[in-house]
């Protein structure tokens, strides 16, 4: 069993943990409102990244809020599978009650930190705007283990926000709530991908797309 990572409980708790919480966010509606109308459009961005098809082995790390699992699952042939990792059984309990029976998913408790699994066993892996929830030092963490267990010539696709342009009214308003309700989201700001991406062997390539005016980016790396 693992422990809840010190920083999920003290900053957290209102969004992930609590059983009432879990209730109140799972509506396709307010995921979308807090998106500001962009949950489908950057749910469909991280899709084209993972690709039409998922032959192989799928790792989602960390749950979501409303149906992008359930379009992934549907992507994952018969012979392929599709793992969905998470250190909050209260998050695990809400995807296995989204997910239809038989849709082919594996889903297991574990820190993103620390993956139970060997290297290079995944041929992609999704984190669906888990960065911004993180301190520096267990993101750092994070990316390490994805690129670790990710097989050389597969993806790690990253959605998440980013700092808007200078012209985008949200920009001036955003942070300052990001700060109350997301305190580690503005190192997503700061001087870019490079200021939080950190430098790897196992990183061959990686591509940056902006939405929405910047505020929001995918992030694709291949793994070398």
């Amino acid at each position: 069993m693992n422990a809840i990572p010190a920083y999920l409980q003290q900053n957290y708790d209102w969004a992930y943990i609590r059983p009432g919480a879990v209730r109140l966010f799972e509506r396709a509606w307010l995921v979308d409102l807090i998106l500001w109308g962009n949950y489908r459009r950057l749910g469909d961005a991280a899709l084209a990244a993972l690709g039409e098809a998922l032959p192989g082995r799928t790792l989602q790390i960390a749950c979501v809020y409303g149906d992008l699992s359930l379009r992934i699952a549907a992507r994952v042939p018969q012979d392929g599978m599709f793992e969905v990792i998470d250190v909050l059984p209260v998050q695990l309990e809400n995807l296995r009650q989204k997910l239809p029976t038989e849709a082919r998913v594996r889903i297991s408790q574990q820190d993103s930190t620390a993956l139970d699994m060997p290297d290079a066993c995944q041929d992609r892996a999704l984190l669906f705007f888990l960065m911004h929830e993180q301190p520096a030092d267990a993101r750092a963490r994070t990316l390490a283990e994805a690129l670790r267990v990710v097989k050389p010539g597969g993806k790690v696709v990253i959605v998440d926000f980013a700092r808007p342009r200078w012209w985008h009214p949200l920009r001036y308003v955003w942070l300052p709530v990001l700060h109350q309700i997301e305190p580690f989201a503005a190192d997503l700001w700061r001087g870019g991908v490079k200021s939080w991406l950190p430098e790897s062997p196992l990183i061959a390539g990686m591509e940056r797309t902006s939405y929405f005016g910047g505020m929001y980016q995918r992030i694709v790396l291949t793994r070398g």
